[in-house]
């Protein structure tokens, strides 16, 4: 699917402060970015970074004052998959180095105090059968809800509270997954269809020997997500970080499906 995304991000930095976007759609095997454009006001430099690993990119810089940073792309995502239930889980030996990583406890995601509920909770199921019902309890027990959490949630905490955003929900899966030996990690997207349009959090899990999106909010398909970067959780893939305080101005993004016919004729 080919999709348009927009992001606009007008900060004030006041006083001056380091900052780190993530905002460029990801160069991924399968997902291939057709044109893009980056429009910074005022004009100035930022040092750009590609993750060799991920093909996430940075812009990094230090910004005073009013900022306004433009991204707009068009993105062939190739053709994404949901997750089938007869997907394999592997043993811990058979699995690649560099996946190792994302079975482990993180800052938002404290697999080690689940242990006994995944097994209590889903102990008949195994691989993508027990990562659907994960999804599946995830949706009937926590509540999609603004104003509930802040930068500071856990999945624990989620957990408790029975409702969040669509990080939480992704910190509660990524959580429930690697606390059934399954790794599992974030991604930040660009959400076709997702209302309202806002920068999606979601998070893959390695079943099959391969990467799986899910969306355990429900509220994007996944044939119409771009990505834009991934690690453990929250604090790898935020949109933008900042060393001090900023101030938001405004902030508007969007995926919409290009009409392929309308650019033919």
């Amino acid at each position: 699917m080919k999709i348009r995304v927009r992001a606009e991000l007008v900060y004030r930095f006041d006083p001056p402060t380091d900052a780190i976007y993530k905002i460029h759609a990801a160069r991924w095997p399968g997902q291939t970015i057709l044109s893009e454009r980056l429009k910074v006001t005022p004009e100035l430099s930022f040092h750009e970074d590609v993750d060799a690993d991920f093909g996430a990119r940075t812009l990094r810089a230090r910004l005073g004052g009013e900022v306004a940073v433009s991204y707009e792309a068009l993105v062939d995502n190739g053709r994404l998959m949901g997750l089938p239930p007869g997907a394999t889980q592997h043993d811990w030996n058979d699995l690649p180095a560099d996946v190792l990583t994302y079975l482990w406890p993180s800052r938002y995601c404290p697999s080690d105090q689940f242990g006994r509920f995944v097994e209590r909770q889903f102990g008949e199921t195994t691989g993508g059968e027990r990562v659907l019902a994960i999804l599946d309890w995830i949706t009937a027990n926590i509540d999609y809800e603004r104003g509930v959490s802040d930068s500071e949630t856990t999945a624990a905490r989620t957990f408790i509270d029975r409702a969040g955003v669509c990080r939480d929900f992704t910190h509660l899966g990524i959580t429930l997954c690697r606390a059934s030996g399954i790794p599992a990690r974030a991604v930040s997207a660009y959400a076709h269809q997702l209302n309202p349009p806002d920068f999606h959090a979601i998070f893959e899990i390695w079943l099959s020997n391969g990467w799986w999106l899910v969306d355990p909010t429900g509220l994007a398909p996944i044939e119409g997500l771009v990505r834009i970067a991934c690690g453990r959780d929250a604090a790898d893939i935020a949109f933008l970080s900042t060393q001090g305080t900023c101030e938001l101005v405004r902030q508007s993004i969007t995926a919409e499906a290009e009409d392929e016919t309308a650019q033919a004729a």
